[in-house]
């Protein structure tokens, strides 16, 4: 299935979203999310759509702006790898290898970060509770239009389904470079002012076994890159 594709065509969908409400067009992003945007997109659009959904006005909030400059879903490999550099500079320990983020990784090896990711946002997408029975039924509608991708679409409709469970999502991180772009696609989508969304965001770093002074390297990195 393919992940890769329909990430980065959410995150760039998200920076799209932005600048329709920088125009004047919230009325269109509010009533129809990333959804109503991709309408008329190709490619990834339906899949996406289906995302967006799930993600609504989430997405417009917190991905956006700098994140995307550097294209898509190589934003996220962009401030990981930052991200580590600064945390060893900290550290005053000198890598012995560079971290291998998904911006410097082959296909095959991006497409398993990919899938990492998504379960990431998906799982974030739910912290706060809040997907109700109409959401949930016009998310699940998207994703029977998946008709080219019918692993993605089971596989997403598993995921939706699933009861919100931090260790699962961190189990999906092989690396700790996987670990550190589902935390910042975590940390990129949910809202810290909400208790319920920054209590899942502390968990599944403990469950990701992110050490404190990278965990906060992270954050730090997504403020910097969203201003």
């Amino acid at each position: 299935m393919n992940t890769r594709g329909l990430l980065d065509q959410l995150l760039k969908s998200g920076q799209d979203l932005v600048k329709n409400k920088a125009g004047g067009n919230q009325n269109k992003a509010s009533s129809g999310g990333l959804g109503g945007l991709l309408s008329g997109a190709s490619g990834g659009a339906i899949a996406a759509g289906a995302m967006g959904l799930l993600l609504g006005s989430k997405t417009g909030r917190r991905v956006g702006g700098k994140v995307l400059t550097y294209g898509g879903l190589a934003a996220l490999g962009v401030i990981a790898y930052k991200a580590f550099g600064n945390w060893q500079a900290q550290q005053g320990t000198a890598s012995q290898s560079e971290p291998q983020t998904l911006d410097r990784l082959p296909a095959a090896q991006v497409e398993l970060h990919s899938q990492a990711i998504l379960k990431a946002l998906v799982a974030a997408a739910k912290a706060d509770g809040h997907i109700d029975e109409r959401e949930r039924a016009l998310i699940e509608g998207e994703f029977t239009k998946l008709d080219n991708d019918q692993e993605l679409q089971h596989w997403l409709h598993a995921e939706l389904n699933k009861p919100l469970d931090p260790s699962d999502v961190a189990r999906a991180a092989c690396t700790p470079e996987m670990a550190a772009e589902m935390y910042i696609a975590s940390v990129m989508l949910v809202d810290e002012q909400n208790f319920m969304e920054k209590s899942y965001l502390d968990e599944l770093a403990r469950q990701l076994k992110l050490e404190p002074g990278l965990k906060a390297e992270l954050e730090r990195q997504v403020r910097q890159a969203s201003m």
